[in-house]
């Protein structure tokens, strides 16, 4: 089978030179400069190592654009999970500022009462962090010593 050389049109010249320097997601901004490397002749070896993805990426790449053409490789096929945390930012600093925690543990147990929703340490110090507390350490304030006479 014969490499498949891009031939871009005119349009879609001008469709990829926008659209790989202003696309809103970055993976298609990727897609877009490697189709526009492989068009100026640029070995799919090479344009992986300037778009900084493997040869292999870039050759998915290539065969979504010769299955759909540029609509192809506009569709992000990137599934990220979404939390269900952000639909209570009111309640939760609410009653974190009413009765502050001491751990992220006793933090996972209150918002897991407050909301039904289980998650570990670590999803619940990035909410945190995200809804703008901060953790503050607690400790005994020093007294100065008693003068003895």
């Amino acid at each position: 089978m014969a490499w498949f050389r891009v031939q871009l049109t005119e349009d879609e010249q001008r469709i990829v030179n926008e659209e790989r320097a202003s696309h809103p997601s970055l993976p298609v901004r990727d897609n877009m400069w490697a189709i526009w490397l492989l068009h100026c002749g640029v070995t799919r070896q090479k344009a992986a190592e300037i778009v900084g993805v493997s040869r292999a990426t870039v050759q998915r790449y290539l065969d979504a654009y010769r299955r759909g053409g540029l609509d192809a490789i506009r569709r992000s096929n990137v599934r990220r999970p979404v939390s269900e945390l952000p639909a209570f930012r009111d309640i939760i600093p609410a009653s974190f500022e009413s009765q502050p925690v001491c751990t992220i543990a006793e933090a996972c147990d209150r918002i897991e009462k407050l909301t039904d929703i289980r998650r570990g340490p670590t999803q619940v110090r990035r909410f945190l962090k995200a809804l703008g507390l901060k953790w503050q350490r607690i400790r005994a304030i020093p007294v100065p010593p008693k003068k003895t006479q």
